[in-house]
């Protein structure tokens, strides 16, 4: 259990550095634009999957641990620790972020609040956002890595594909989140904490749903 816990540390750990990083170092430099953020989400997903599933199952995100505890796929017991280890991972991930690159901005505001997740409309479209993103997520991870026929040596790349594509439509409305992590550890460090309800339940909402009409409509197959 060490191992899968640490795993989902190093490995949430990871994702939010690079991501949110890229996203700092955007506003810093302006050398990577929209679509590099929406790609570096995209392809760490990739490596990470590949890098760790065989050791965690490479979760990274708490709305999927909660998916697979509902649907059967993962022991009730882990859930409080895997969850755990991916908020901290994602919390030391904002501390380095923000330890290194402090001396490039004088307050958190100009790196778009360590690289958090804010709506640009109504709370009402982010959460509808939110919700239908980690839903199609959920779906794509259910039928790529779960289902009996699914060709999982691809799982890793449609995953990948399917947050980086979301991340580069959705990015400017919400964010992009589609993980209560990836929010929480920028949301924590940079004391921007408005609006972050909406990445944890929405993103939870959409994964269980999902879960759920994956179990009615696909499993049986």
């Amino acid at each position: 259990m060490r191992k899968k816990l640490f795993a989902e540390l190093i490995g949430t750990f990871i994702l939010v550095f690079a991501g949110t990083g890229a996203i700092m170092i955007n506003d810093i430099a302006g050398a990577i634009g929209h679509v590099g953020i929406a790609l570096t989400f995209g392809f760490v997903i990739v490596a990470l999957i590949y890098s760790f599933a065989h050791v965690s199952g490479a979760h990274f995100n708490p709305a999927v641990t909660i998916a697979f505890w509902s649907m059967g796929e993962f022991e009730r017991k882990n859930v409080f620790p895997y969850i755990f280890a991916q908020i901290l991972g994602a919390v030391i991930a904002s501390s380095s972020l923000y330890l290194l690159l402090n001396e490039n901005f004088i307050n958190v505001s100009e790196v778009s609040y360590l690289g958090a997740t804010l709506p640009s409309g109504s709370l009402v479209q982010a959460f509808g956002f939110e919700l239908i993103m980690t839903f199609i997520l959920m779906i794509v991870i259910c039928s790529s890595a779960v289902h009996g026929k699914a060709t999982k040596d691809f799982a890793g790349l449609a995953i990948g594909l399917t947050v980086g594509l979301e991340s580069m439509f959705a990015g400017p409305i919400t964010g992009a989140s589609m993980n209560p992590a990836r929010s929480i550890g920028p949301a924590i460090i940079s004391g921007n904490l408005e609006n972050l309800w909406i990445y944890i339940i929405a993103t939870i909402l959409g994964s269980v749903f999902a879960a759920l009409i994956f179990l009615k409509v696909f499993q049986s197959d």
